[in-house]
């Protein structure tokens, strides 16, 4: 492999937990009361912030309102994350294989789902800059299909100057990893807690399962 291309959310920044925190404030906001347990399982894990605004407030939004209140939300989950320093830090492992991608001159970058007001945070707060070329980390601009459409890697590839088949993945989500696929990536790694570890093992077109990056393995790139 020439390349790797890292999805970020649940990657390189395990923030799941605060992303639930800040819908369960949020909703309590939108609708007086937050989203129990149930409901966090079934209308907000794997949905796009349009389906889960639409959920909380009884009706599909227009573009302008679904716009403006996702962005109130990812500033609740933004300033959560600042107000929790001590947790907001990339996953174990993941400074020491940016460090040997940086000195081994590997092509590599970011993938995201996430909108240009949370990359600009995640620049800011992981100090990116010190591994990234950071006009070639790839988000969500509103003009690309989101996952699982292929256009996120397809467009993260031509941004190392790579073909996709040249390309790792790592992704912690089925639908960034159906999104790989599509996009004919040569090896997708999936990063998963240990009680999905099993699963992922299993999962068709996943090369190989870690659950932090201290299990990365290096030989890929030789």
């Amino acid at each position: 492999m020439k390349g790797i291309i890292f999805d970020f959310n649940g990657t390189l920044f395990y923030d799941t937990p605060k992303h639930i925190e800040a819908w369960r404030e949020y909703s309590k906001r939108l609708r007086g009361t937050p989203f129990s347990d149930e409901e966090m399982e079934k209308h907000m894990l794997g949905h796009t912030n349009d389906d889960i605004i639409a959920y909380a407030i009884g009706k599909k939004p227009d573009k302008e309102m679904a716009k403006r209140l996702a962005a109130e939300k990812e500033a609740v989950y933004r300033d959560m994350c600042r107000k929790d320093m001590k947790n907001t830090k990339l996953v174990a492992g993941a400074s020491e294989l940016l460090d040997f991608l940086v000195e081994n001159g590997i092509p590599h970058t970011i993938a995201t789902a996430s909108d240009l007001d949370n990359v600009k945070f995640f620049i800011e707060v992981f100090n990116l800059p010190k591994w990234f070329d950071t006009e070639k980390i790839v988000y969500d601009d509103g003009k690309m299909p989101n996952k699982p459409a292929p256009d996120i890697y397809l467009k993260a590839a031509k941004m190392l100057n790579l073909a996709p088949k040249d390309c790792i993945v790592v992704e912690d989500a089925i639908a960034g990893i159906e999104a790989a696929k599509s996009a004919k990536i040569g090896k997708i790694i999936a990063i998963a807690t240990k009680e999905k570890r099993g699963f992922f093992e299993n999962y068709e077109g996943v090369s190989g399962v870690i659950c932090d990056f201290t299990e990365f393995d290096k030989s890929l790139f030789k």
